[in-house]
């Protein structure tokens, strides 16, 4: 397949981290704003290697590079910015649909209240919508080894008519289950919010099947499912309880193959299993997780798929089809998005 011609390809964006997405001149832009003399360069471009965390050999490696984002984005034309342009930088790779998101509460070191936070995240991404056509929505994050979760939740559901349209649990998985934030995760749904928790990332099985326990619709990166497989000539033969159970009800997995790579969840792109899993019938997804520390875009995330798991153009259509069909959106914007999907691969 030729590998050069992805980027017009439409694109559909379920997992993408707000503070992990900044354009390198903008967090220098930033810093110079808040007086912040941390960052470990004074040019974009030796900033943008700094924050390419390829070199990381764990989640916690991978997660250290945000204390420099976090930092520059305490203000309210910070965060709109922000916002912003990550919708422009996502419509201009192919994205027809993005679903960002971000824990509030980490942005209220200086001054600001929850809701100006999020107000101030919306209101990026509701120019960067006008100007670009594709939507935008948020998924707010609760962080799983903080005791506000349930305070989390309630922020989020008083924005759901605003373009909040997700709650999310993040953070370490390892000793923080999902089910000690049980509480929220009903909230947000009673309160008509949609639920996906990272699981099956930085722990195993075990937290796929707690995350199912508290009702996620879909799975943040989720790739350790494979874990309850068996594999005979590179083909999943047996499904295991926890992975049938995610096969049966449909159970979205938001993966990000490079960031998959680089917080060691899995051992390389060729060893990824997403392309069994999608051969296998579960519902898969591609995403980016953090453009700027993980160096990517969707479109390079198609393209290594295409050279390290030989994906082809019907594969890379059909996890964009799986996107679209478990986006949290309302039903107008999804068919809207799965026109331009189809419409964009038949012309391709």
């Amino acid at each position: 397949m030729e590998v050069l011609n992805l980027r017009p390809l439409p694109k559909v964006v379920l997992h993408d981290h707000l503070d992990g997405g900044l354009r390198p001149q903008t967090v220098l832009d930033l810093a110079g704003e808040a007086e912040y003399n941390g960052l470990p360069a004074s040019d974009a471009d030796s900033l943008g290697r700094w924050f390419h965390q390829e070199g990381a050999t764990n989640l916690k490696a991978y997660l250290d590079a945000f204390r420099h984002t976090l930092a520059v984005l305490q203000t309210a034309t910070a965060l709109e910015r922000v916002a912003h342009e990550a919708v422009l930088d996502l419509a201009a790779d192919g994205a027809v649909y993005a679903e960002i998101r971000f824990a509030p509460l980490l942005h209220c070191e200086r001054g600001l209240t929850p809701d100006a936070v999020l107000d101030s995240v919306l209101c990026g991404l509701v120019s960067a919508t006008e100007v670009t056509g594709t939507p935008a929505f948020i998924i707010v994050d609760a962080m799983r080894q903080d005791h506000n979760s349930l305070e989390v939740a309630r922020l989020a559901a008083s924005f759901r008519d605003r373009g909040v349209a997700g709650f999310d649990l993040a953070g370490p998985e390892a000793g923080y289950p999902a089910s000690g934030h049980a509480a929220a995760c009903r909230a947000a749904i009673d309160a008509g919010l949609h639920l996906t928790i990272h699981a099956g990332e930085g722990a195993g099985v075990d937290s796929v099947a707690d995350a199912l326990g508290c009702g996620a619709e879909r799975l943040g990166h989720g790739v350790r499912i494979i874990e309850d497989t068996e594999v005979a000539g590179g083909e999943i033969h047996h499904l295991g309880p926890v992975a049938a159970a995610v096969k049966a009800q449909h159970i979205t997995l938001e993966v990000c193959p490079t960031s998959n790579v680089q917080t060691g969840a899995v051992a390389s792109l060729e060893a990824h299993p997403i392309g069994r899993l999608l051969r296998a019938g579960f519902a898969v997804t591609v995403n980016t997780d953090n453009r700027l520390m993980s160096g990517t875009s969707m479109s390079n995330e198609f393209k290594l798929l295409v050279q390290h798991q030989g994906f082809t153009v019907d594969d890379l259509l059909a996890v964009t089809r799986n996107a679209a069909a478990a986006a949290f959106c309302d039903e107008e914007t999804r068919r809207e998005v799965q026109q331009r999907v189809e419409a964009g691969y038949r012309a391709s």
